[in-house]
């Protein structure tokens, strides 16, 4: 039985007489359904979660950071952030102006930060920060000009000391000559020290007066070392008088120390003048260009007191007039001085080294021509003195010196950031 029921059984396999088929492609139809409803369904969350990313791309790409807003609405606040210090300390819009400008900020820089130059730029500025009650008083609140007005009879002091000295050098011999002229020249360099420490000609840095005591000593004793030297002298050491062995000449000396009266006016009309107009100037091109004239014409004021003063001090002294080394010495002062008062002192200090230096070396050669075999090194200095005598060597030196300041100040002493501190440090 078992196997007749082998036999009946269809020997074909299963799959070709289809009994068993029909649910095997069931299920397989099922399975790719199944299989197609997830692929799809990957692809479309595929696709959304990309169209998210891209969008939140293209979002981030558009819109700045919170930050980056704030900045571009309000760059003022930047720029204040950046210069606090300025504008805490700041007594006034036009120290802010002049603060901006020595930063490199200039009318077109303004023009950024939607402004139509500098000074209206530190005017918003200066309101913006805020004040307590630490705050320096504004300029209206200072005291009046008569009230600071002491430097004037301090500035007189030179000159009338010098005069005493000259007096007293004219009128004594031997020991008491000596004496009254170091107690003199002690004294005039004590009131030179007062006058360049209060007043208008007085520096908020500390500055040494080596080589201006040099220029000043050579002034009055160096013409005659050089006059001296070319005879093959000097025999004997100076006494005081215009005849001796190293002869002696006062009158440039004094003319310099009654110039220190109009130095110092010199340098407060400047000071005062260039203040009111950096109130009055609406742009850094502006102020600059009213200011130079200014420079110029005080430059020419003091020149022409200097002048007066140099002829009536030979006509009293009976000394021929220098006007030559001594009209450019005292320009060499003033403008280092004037360079110093408003904040570069360091130009002033290489000229002033190098008038001295000049000086120094030119009589120096003299003596070194006579070792033998050396006799040349003197040709040129024999040869200016020949020229133009012995007053050609400091009028050289300290000319070329006056002239190097006085275009290096016509550069610094016409811009904002020169007068910003001027009048708050007196």
């Amino acid at each position: 039985m078992s196997g007749l029921d082998e036999l009946d059984r269809d020997p074909r396999p299963a799959a070709l007489t289809g009994e068993t088929g029909t649910g095997d492609a069931d299920r397989h139809e099922a399975g790719m359904r199944e299989t197609g409803s997830r692929g799809t369904g990957s692809r479309e969350t595929g696709r959304r979660e990309t169209g998210s990313r891209e969008s939140g791309s293209r979002e981030a790409g558009t819109r700045p950071p919170v930050a980056a807003r704030r900045v571009a609405a309000d760059p003022v606040k930047a720029l204040m952030h950046r210069h606090r210090e300025l504008c805490e300390r700041a007594v006034d819009p036009l120290e802010i102006a002049a603060g901006l400008e020595a930063h490199g900020v200039t009318d077109r820089t303004a023009a950024r930060f939607r402004h139509r130059d500098v000074f209206s730029l530190a005017e918003e500025m200066y309101a913006r920060t805020p004040r307590d009650a630490d705050t320096p008083p504004t300029p209206e609140e200072q005291p009046p000009a008569r009230a600071r007005a002491g430097w004037m009879p301090l500035a007189l002091l030179p000159g009338a000391l010098c005069a005493a000295a000259v007096a007293g050098l004219r009128l004594t011999d031997g020991r008491p000559r000596l004496i009254a002229a170091v107690v003199g020249a002690s004294a005039v360099l004590l009131a030179v020290r007062a006058v360049l420490r209060r007043g208008p000609l007085s520096a908020g840095t500390r500055t040494s007066g080596i080589w201006t005591c040099w220029l000043l000593g050579y002034a009055l004793l160096g013409d005659g070392l050089l006059d001296a030297a070319v005879a093959g002298g000097p025999d004997g050491l100076p006494d005081g008088t215009t005849d001796g062995p190293w002869p002696v000449t006062v009158a440039p000396v004094l003319a310099l120390a009654l110039a220190c009266a109009p130095a110092a006016a010199s340098a407060h009309l400047f000071a005062v003048r260039a203040r009111r107009k950096l109130t009055a100037s609406r742009g850094l091109a502006d102020f600059s260009a009213s200011v130079r004239p200014l420079l110029l014409g005080t430059f020419a004021l003091f020149m022409g007191a200097l002048t007066v003063l140099t002829a009536l001090s030979a006509a009293v002294l009976g000394e021929p007039p220098a006007h030559a080394r001594t009209l450019t010495l005292g320009a060499l002062l003033l403008l280092a001085r004037l360079l110093t008062v408003h904040g570069h002192s360091h130009a002033p200090a290489l000229v002033l080294a190098a008038a001295a230096t000049a000086e120094a070396t030119a009589s120096a050669t003299l003596f070194a021509a006579r070792l033998p075999g050396c006799g040349f090194v003197a040709a040129p200095v024999e040869a200016l003195i020949a020229a133009c005598g012995p007053a050609g060597v400091p009028t050289a030196a300290c000319g070329t010196g006056a002239l190097v300041l006085l275009i290096h100040a016509a550069r610094r002493l016409t811009k904002a950031s020169a007068h910003a501190a001027v009048e708050r440090a007196r």
